[in-house]
């Protein structure tokens, strides 16, 4: 009857009468929809929708009873059913719903390929991203790179300050030459002096020969100094002669000599308090924020995710010598409810790990780090039970009320629901907001 009943052009079914069968079919061919009875012998429903989700995680499996209890139906959901259908079965209800999962499936391929195009023109200088906070850091690199002297990059740990500094590297007249890196965090404070601008024999113990520092070796180039609030106030000073003069002198030497350096600065520490603290040198400061790019943090520019997502997958699938292809939804929910507190970063670690973990062509929960499970609560369903009307009219009542709760205010409300200002303004349109 179900054969007959959902039989079209262009889609192929498979039938058994038990579920070993069954599941051997699906090992087989790996059916884009599976329906299974709950109730069988020798295998379960359930048991029937674990290994078939085992064998394919980006499977749609519907179950199908004549035994409903909410439990059941709950329990089927977040383990991973799309769908749970009641007997006796309409026909015409079996057919809206597997219609659906068609289109669904042949929508999910269509975006794959757009994602990756997509991907393709979302990229600056190696730098990912789609949404209004990154277009305008796209904007300002391309608007300072060819006249700055001196830049700070200001954001969290994992935003993806270095790649910043490279791009602005890339972009101005000191691309082709040194692009020197200091990590100021990871240097001893005693020879800070002897990193960035050198010594000469015998300026003091242990100095056997004369060694060029980073400044000189940088000549004509760009230095790149990460985390500058971690720099001692004594070197601070030193730089900033360096800035004003365009002259090094090296330890225990008495001259000094000309170099002409871009310094770019970045620190996920906020200056202006170290300022105030003094922990910092506020002519250094000021000298180095005439001009600041802020970046924002991944949980500012969600809209971003799955295009990063996409673009690691891509990255490591290559690296490891794999054909992972996509995340299966179950996955997709669980990185879009974490907070991301390492940002891009901790967002590449994550795929990464996912990518070397798992065994088919799709990422699904079981893949990922196990914290990212546990925060999430287990294995996330993408419909919780509801359906995709009851999950469209929640979202517009959340959307309302925080909008409500705001004052009209878009920012404070994207805020508010941890979602990109452009994201906020798609779903407002969606639902009929604007």
């Amino acid at each position: 009857m179900l054969a007959a009943a959902l039989r079209q052009p262009g889609l192929r079914i498979l039938t058994a009468d038990d579920p070993e069968h069954g599941l051997s079919l699906v090992q087989e061919h790996r059916p884009q929809i599976v329906l299974t009875d709950l109730v069988m012998p020798k295998l379960d429903g359930l048991q029937v929708l674990d290994r078939a989700l085992e064998f394919d995680p980006t499977i749609d499996v519907v179950l199908m009873t004549a035994h409903y209890s909410t439990d059941s139906a709950v329990d089927a959901i977040r383990r991973g059913a799309c769908d749970y259908l009641a007997k006796p079965l309409q026909p015409s209800v079996v057919r809206e719903r597997v219609g659906k999962l068609v289109a669904e499936a042949r929508k999910r391929m269509r975006a794959g390929d757009l994602e990756r195009e997509l991907l393709e023109s979302c990229q600056f200088e190696g730098i990912v991203g789609q949404s209004a906070a990154m277009a305008e850091v796209f904007a300002r690199v391309r608007r300072i790179a060819p006249h700055f002297r001196s830049v700070l990059i200001t954001g969290e740990t994992g935003t993806g300050k270095d790649l910043v500094a490279r791009a602005i590297h890339n972009l101005s007249p000191a691309a082709g030459r040194e692009h020197v890196v200091l990590n100021c965090s990871a240097v001893v404070e005693s020879l800070f002096e002897s990193e960035l601008f050198g010594h000469v024999r015998g300026a003091f113990t242990g100095a056997t020969s004369d060694k060029m520092g980073l400044f000189e070796h940088a000549n004509h180039g760009t230095i790149f100094l990460d985390e500058i609030g971690d720099m001692p106030l004594g070197t601070q000073a030193k730089l900033l002669r360096v800035l004003q003069n365009q002259e090094v002198q090296r330890v225990g030497s008495l001259t000094a000599k000309r170099v002409d350096v871009r310094v770019i600065a970045a620190t996920n520490h906020d200056l202006r308090k170290a300022v105030a603290d003094r922990q910092f040198r506020e002519d250094l400061f000021y000298r180095l924020t005439m001009v600041e790019i802020h970046l924002p943090s991944l949980r500012e520019r969600k809209e971003d995710l799955p295009l990063l997502a996409r673009h690691f997958l891509d990255k490591f699938s290559q690296q490891f010598g794999k054909n992972v292809r996509a995340l299966t939804r179950r996955a997709q929910i669980v990185l879009s409810r974490h907070e991301w507190p390492g940002n891009v970063r901790e967002l590449e670690n994550v795929i990464g790990h996912a990518c070397m973990i798992a065994s088919g062509d799709s990422i699904d929960v079981v893949d990922l780090p196990q914290y990212l499970v546990d925060a999430a609560g287990g294995q996330p369903s993408l419909v919780e039970g509801a359906t995709p009307e009851s999950l469209a009219s929640h979202e517009k009542q959340l959307i309302a009320e925080a909008l409500e709760r705001a004052g009209g205010n878009q920012s404070e409300a994207a805020r508010a629901l941890r979602i990109g200002r452009d994201a906020l303004r798609y779903k407002m349109k969606k639902h009929g907001l604007l």
